[in-house]
This record gives structure tokens, sequence and C-alpha cells, in this order.
């Protein structure tokens, strides 16, 4: 009879003893996740996806061993609220940071001598707390969280560590890299590096150090670059390689074609921004040769992504997107279509996916995969990619953008709905709706709304009650507004800014080019 209590104690030490080691087990199992988000990196700005200029083989790693999504979208054409898309699984309109964070809108917007028709509507500067953001889902199932770079989805009370990184390595409120790509820079998260140090390195060797430190646990590792944000800089030596190769290549006679607001650039030959390309991924490599040094690379899931397309327009008129229409802030794809790419070992590797995907729908694919419970009333506008990884379908669903706001790029107040192949455009301005066939017309340049008026009213219908559901905002008219002064505005631009880039583009590849800063201090790092 005393037996029974002891045999029953056994059982029980037994019980947990076996419950503990398939627990341990469990997580054993479990991927690590490295997430790199670009800035400002277009569809076409690497030579896995058909660019003869640059040059990114750590990139293309990622592609070649991963799915390439063919039709992978950011959720909007500037940077803050596509990030914030990452981190909630929530499209602009519904969250509200519809602009970059610091925007001027309403009067402050007319006050900075803009000649545009409308007042851009204000919007939400910060991620709301109430949100369970990606990295707190991350935590809660089990992994140890790292941030290093760009945030700019929110100011000091809203960075990093208070949306669910344990670790932040460079995230505050700004989206450039003040005092640029060579220490010294001006960060309150990243202490400087030695004179000359690069950013775009020092942040890749902060994520392999996170890496090496976490080897025997489960981490979610998010090495969001500043790269390629102007300004743009980069070493002579890179500089030198750029220049020659573009010489080689031929030098057009133009580089730049009027838009709409500003002058677009049709060619990719500028070799300094072609350096920063290869800097970024130079640090790629880092990361990436850290998982292979670790032993970590089959059990760790890459996802390498932007939050908007490259600069053809504004900023430091950068790169062409080519053939993708224009590029960032506008509402054509050079501006919201991005380089996808999610490597899962032992899924979907080598292969391209074509079916539509955006930003929303990395929260519940991560989730997933990594064996968590989704949380939809989140992710609610994302869904789950693993389907596809696994060679499968998911549901044909429209995908949204809303940009009530002029970009400094150049592009206009406008939203978008995609549905299959078809595209509309509804601009604010005037209330007008294109219609684009992306299947026969990538490069949007026939608007078919004239021959398709049945399927315009649907897509418009259904566009219009997804905006009213997430509560999205609209510009209203300026009543400071003339044809007159826009069209003198329109005119300087013509003019005078379209000459001197045209000349800017030249110097750049002048055999005598001097940044007049001892290349920003890089040579200190080389010598």
């Amino acid at each position: 009879m005393q037996i029974k209590p002891v045999f029953a104690f056994v059982a029980i030490l037994f019980f947990v003893f076996l419950n503990s080691c398939q627990t341990k087990d469990e997580e054993a199992k479990k991927p690590n996740i490295l997430f790199i988000l670009a800035d400002d990196f277009g569809y076409h700005d690497m030579s896995v996806t058909g660019s003869k200029f640059y040059e990114t083989p750590n990139i293309d790693r990622i592609a070649n061993e991963g799915m390439i999504f063919t039709e992978g979208y950011a959720t909007c054409q500037v940077c803050s609220p596509s990030r914030a898309s990452i981190m909630s699984g929530k499209f602009p309109a519904r969250h509200g940071i519809t602009d970059w964070i610091g925007a001027k809108t309403g009067e402050e917007w007319s006050k900075r001598g803009r000649a545009t028709q409308l007042l851009p509507p204000e919007y939400v500067h910060a991620l709301p707390h109430e949100y369970t953001t990606l990295p707190e889902a991350m935590k809660e199932a089990g992994y140890r969280t790292f941030f290093a770079g760009k945030w700019h989805i929110g100011g000091k009370g809203s960075w990093p560590e208070d949306h669910g990184f344990d670790i932040n390595k460079g995230g505050w409120d700004v989206g450039g890299p003040r005092g640029g790509f060579f220490a010294p820079w001006e960060n309150p998260n990243l202490e400087s590096g030695p004179d000359g140090e690069n950013l775009s390195m020092r942040l890749a060797r902060e994520t392999a150090e996170f890496i090496k430190a976490n080897k025997d646990t489960l981490f979610f590792a998010y090495l969001s670059f500043y790269a390629v944000h102007a300004p743009i800089q980069c070493t002579q030596e890179k500089w030198q390689k750029y220049r020659d190769k573009a010489e080689a290549l031929g030098i057009a006679e133009n580089g730049f074609e009027m838009g709409h607001f500003l002058p677009i650039r049709q060619v990719q030959d500028n070799p300094v921004y072609a350096g920063l390309v290869e800097q970024m991924d130079d640090a790629v490599g880092e990361v990436l040769n850290a998982l292979d040094e670790m032993g970590l690379a089959e059990n760790t899931i890459v996802i390498f992504t932007s939050d908007n397309g490259g600069v053809a327009a504004g900023d430091a008129f950068a790169t062409s997107n080519l053939p993708l229409r224009a590029g960032k802030g506008y509402q054509f794809e050079g501006g919201i279509r991005e380089p996808y790419f999610i490597k899962v070992p032992g899924l979907g590797n080598g292969l391209k996916c074509e079916t539509p995907v955006t930003g929303t729908d990395f929260y519940p694919t991560l989730l997933e995969l990594a064996g968590a419970g989704l949380k939809p009333e989140e992710h609610i506008d994302g869904v789950s990619l693993v389907p596809l990884l696994k060679g499968e379908n998911i549901a044909e669903r429209p995908l949204i953008w809303h940009y009530p706001h002029y970009g400094n790029q150049g592009g206009e107040p406008s939203s978008i709905i995609r549905l299959g192949d078809w595209k509309l455009i509804r601009y604010y301005e005037d209330g007008r709706e294109e219609l684009y066939n992306l299947k026969t017309d990538l490069e949007e340049t026939t608007d078919v709304a004239v021959e398709n008026q049945e399927l315009v009213k649907d897509l418009s219908e259904k566009l219009t009650s997804m905006l009213e559901n997430m509560g999205a905002r609209y510009p209203t008219k300026d009543p400071t507004w003339t044809a007159e002064r826009e069209k003198a505005h329109l005119q300087n631009i013509e003019n005078n800014l379209w000459l001197r880039l045209e000349k800017q583009r030249l110097n750049y590849l002048s055999p005598e080019f001097d940044p007049g800063n001892n290349w920003w201090g890089s040579k200190i790092t080389q010598d």
C-alpha cells in the first residue's frame, strides 16, 4: 500500500521529464529568422532581376536559394507606411501612417512653396502601441528579438524596444543616415565607429554578433538598412569600378525624361549609387557568412525586401526602375513593386511565384513557419504565403494602396486597387480613374478604362468600400491654388532642374569627378 504513491510520484517525474524533452526538441526544430529590409531599393536594382549595371551577388544568393515573388509589393510608395505594415500586418489606410513621418500636411504643406491643388491630410505619427506587432508575436513564440538600422515609425517612446525588440542598434526617429554612410555619424542608438567606418557594414556586424551570441537559442533578427537612401555615398574604389563600367556599357546622351512634376531618371549609370548598392550587398554577405560559420543556414529563414521603389525622381534621382514606370513616391509599379525573396530551407527553393503578394503577408507567414498560432485580428490585411512556398495556391484577393499625399518624388495623391491582372488608380486632384492590364502592359503605358467601364465600376466600388471600412483619410482642396502658379512652378522645374540633373549625371561619370569631401572620409579605412 505504501508503494503506490512512490510509483505515482516517479510516473509524474517521468512525465515531466518526457514533456520537457519534447518541448526542447520542438524548440530545436523551430527555424531562426533573418529579415533584411533595404531602403529605397528598386525591383531592378539587382543583377538577379535583370540589372546589367549593379552587382549584387549576396542578395542574388538569397533570391536563387529561396523563392522569388515576381509580383511582390510594398504596401506604400514611401517608407514609414510600408514599414508599419510589416510590423502590424495592416494596410496604411487602416493603421493611419499614410506618409513618411515628418512630412507636412494641410496648410503647412502649402506654406513650403508648393503649387499643388490639394492639401494632404493629417496622418498617424507613430506605430500604435495597442497593436501586437510581429516582433512581439515572435517573442510570445519563444524568440529572442533584435533590430538594427532604420526604424522611422515613431519617436522616443515608440522606438523598436517599445514594440517588441529586445535589442535596438540604430533605430530611432529619422529616416535617413544622419551624418552619412561613413563615421562619424549621428545616431543616439548606435555609437559612431572609427572615422570612415561604413554604416551598412557596421549594422551587418552588429547583426552577425547577435546571431553568434544567440546561436543556441531561437532568434528573430531584423536588419533594416539605411542604404540605399540619400545621401548617396561610396568609396573611391567602388566609384571608379562603376564609372569604368558605365563607360564600357556606353554612356547615354540623356538620362532623364520630364514627368508630371519632376524629371525621371531613365538609365542606370550612376556610379556613386552603384557603389552604395554594392556596399549594402557586401554587408548582406557578412550576415549570410555568419549563418554559414555558425552552421545555422539550414535552419534559418531569410527574407529580403524593400520598403518602396527605387528613387528615379526626387531625393538623389539615383536609379531607373525601367521597364517599371517611375519610382519611389509614385502610384506606378516602379513605386510599389519590390524585391520580395523568401528563403525557407526545404520550401520553394529556386522557384518563382507570380501570385501578387504584399508587405502585410510577412507577419502571418512567419508565424506559421515558426509553428506559432496566427493572429488574424492583428495581421488582418495579410495572408500566410506558406501554401505558395509549398507550390500550392492562395485565394485571389484585392490588394490596395492609399497615399493621399504628394510624394517628394513627384507622385500624386491617389489610391490603387489590384485584382488579378488589373490595376485601377484613382486620382484625388480630379477624380479620374485609370485602368491598366499588368499582364499585357507592365509598363503602364495604355489606360484602358474607357474600353472596360464595367470593370472600372466594379473595381472602383471595391476600392471605395475597403477604404471606408478602414477609416481612410483624404486630401482637401487648397483654396489658394491657381493654375497659373502651378504652371509657372512646373515650367521652372523643366527649364532649370532638368538641365542641372543632366549636368550632375555627367559630372558623376567624369574621370575627374571629386565629391569635395575626401570621399566622405572613407579613405581613412582604406590606407
